[in-house]
């Protein structure tokens, strides 16, 4: 057996939703150096340019595309704009996500509507447009980031949390019926990692010392701290696991 090539993604397309910055970028930056090509979603045009060239640097195709994800609209057409571009997707990875946080009696319906489209049905959508695809050409990997609030409550998050567990069990579902094609659909829950998302967490001193007291490894996640998932659930390596969560958090959940 080839180990090597087990985890070589040399010749794949990838979609990452969210590669503008943080997690997104460096899920991106570590499929190209696998070997894939990569599209990279941001919200905004020319949200991903900088992502795109570091791409392009490690000698892969890039293409950048803009969505706003809670548009469901958008989201069918980024599906379709992705696929006339970049031909078969074999990767799809739906990082993107937002966060509001207010106390559950306050929280506003804007706000509940934005992030759960943003966080959960942009992923069903994408999923089931590009999976369609997959199905025919009996292969895939869909690889969906979910939250450690996959499995606990969290403070004034509501709609995030209702969000993550949302596309836990989602992840679950698909690879239930898409396990016969030869897809698999995994997901990656973060736990508590250096980005905009936690921004909030790490400026309130009592939060984050709370926060730091219980991972084990001693220090916030650093995106980076991603790469080897990622790699992991996109390649033949992981052609046996499907529907699983997989936990990347310092130990965090151990605790």
């Amino acid at each position: 057996m080839n180990t090597r090539a087990l985890f070589s993604l040399e010749g794949a397309n990838a979609l990452v939703t969210g590669a503008s910055r943080g997690l997104g970028r460096a899920i991106a930056i570590a499929l190209a150096d696998a070997g894939a090509n990569v599209g990279c979603v941001s919200s905004t045009a020319g949200g991903a340019e900088e992502t795109a060239s570091l791409i392009r640097l490690c000698g892969r195709k890039a293409w950048e595309f803009a969505a706003d994800l809670s548009n469901r609209n958008a989201v069918i057409r980024l599906a379709d704009e992705a696929g006339e571009q970049m031909g078969a997707i074999d990767i799809l990875v739906n990082n993107a996500g937002t966060i509001r946080r207010e106390k559950a009696t306050d929280y506003s319906e804007d706000d509940w509507d934005i992030v759960i489209r943003t966080n959960l049905d942009s992923v069903f959508f994408l999923s089931q447009i590009i999976g369609r695809k997959m199905t025919q050409r009996k292969k895939g990997k869909i690889i969906n980031i979910a939250s450690l609030l996959a499995f606990s409550g969290g403070i004034t998050v509501p709609a995030y949390t209702a969000s993550k567990h949302g596309v836990a069990g989602l992840t679950k579902a698909l690879a239930n019926e898409w396990a016969q094609f030869g897809i698999q659909v995994n997901a990656i829950a973060p736990g508590y990692f250096e980005t905009d998302n936690t921004e909030a967490l790490r400026n309130d001193p009592k939060r984050a010392d709370e926060i730091l007291s219980r991972i084990p490894a001693g220090r916030w996640g650093h995106p980076e701290d991603l790469a080897g998932a990622v790699i992991f659930l996109a390649s033949r390596a992981s052609d046996y696991v499907n529907g699983h969560v997989l936990v990347v958090d310092g130990g965090w959940m151990a605790r």
